[in-house]
């Protein structure tokens, strides 16, 4: 089943001489459950992307398609819930809350929908991201790879269609890195959960199912790996 379309997507920067063409003419789509690596140079157009698939920016023209609905046509409110419901985005900075602990910033997505959060499903997330102990410590008590997995947890605490994260080990030594891409497959494996990463770590890109270029503002090569 598609779980998104992307569809003749452009985005550009400027206007006349100092136009910059970000995306041209990008179009794929990706089926639920898989682990697609979105892989090229700085400047080439793939962060951009990754923004306007988590709706944060939006685009020239072209539209994106999220569990068959077209978020270039939601209103400004309606898009902020759907993104908070159905899209986890993981960044390589944690953009974590300082002021709220380890349980507070997981389950914000839920508190801000005005719900209580699912405790069963919390404990699961939890144990699997081995926080267990961390519960109510702030982020500044924290290191760098427990920071990123309290990002994945509040990224899956709302069951997303899709988990999108940008350089999710950008911040991170070699160690706690493998332990964040083996975090984001298991769950990839075990919860059939979509997962669109942009890296620069051939690595990461090598353990994908399928592997998308972008040069230029284009696809130059859509590869399954798997």
């Amino acid at each position: 089943m598609k779980i998104l379309e992307i569809k003749n997507l452009c985005k550009e920067y400027g206007k006349g001489d100092i136009r910059v063409d970000a995306l041209k003419d990008v179009s794929f789509d990706v089926e639920q459950g898989e682990f697609v690596a979105i892989v090229g140079p700085s400047g080439s157009g793939k962060s951009t992307l990754l923004h306007i698939l988590g709706g944060v920016d939006t685009p020239t023209s072209g539209e994106v398609i999220i569990s068959g609905t077209d978020i270039g046509k939601l209103s400004e409110n309606n898009l902020a819930i759907f993104r908070r419901r159905q899209i986890g985005l993981i960044y390589q900075f944690y953009n974590l809350i300082p002021i709220l602990n380890v349980e507070e910033n997981m389950t914000l997505p839920i508190l801000l929908d005005g719900k209580k959060p699912d405790k069963k499903l919390l404990k699961d997330l939890v144990e699997k991201l081995g926080l267990k102990e961390r519960l109510k410590h702030l982020p500044n008590q924290l290191s760098g790879g427990q920071q990123q997995r309290v990002s994945i947890g509040r990224a899956l605490i709302n069951h997303p269609a899709l988990l999108l994260a940008d350089e999710p080990t950008g911040n991170l030594d070699s160690k706690n890195s493998k332990e964040i891409i083996s975090l984001l497959r298991k769950f990839n494996r075990e919860n059939n959960q979509t997962v669109i990463i942009i890296t620069h770590d051939e690595r990461i890109a090598l353990s994908a199912d399928r592997v998308i270029t972008i040069e230029d503002g284009q696809i130059t090569k859509d590869e399954a790996r798997k």
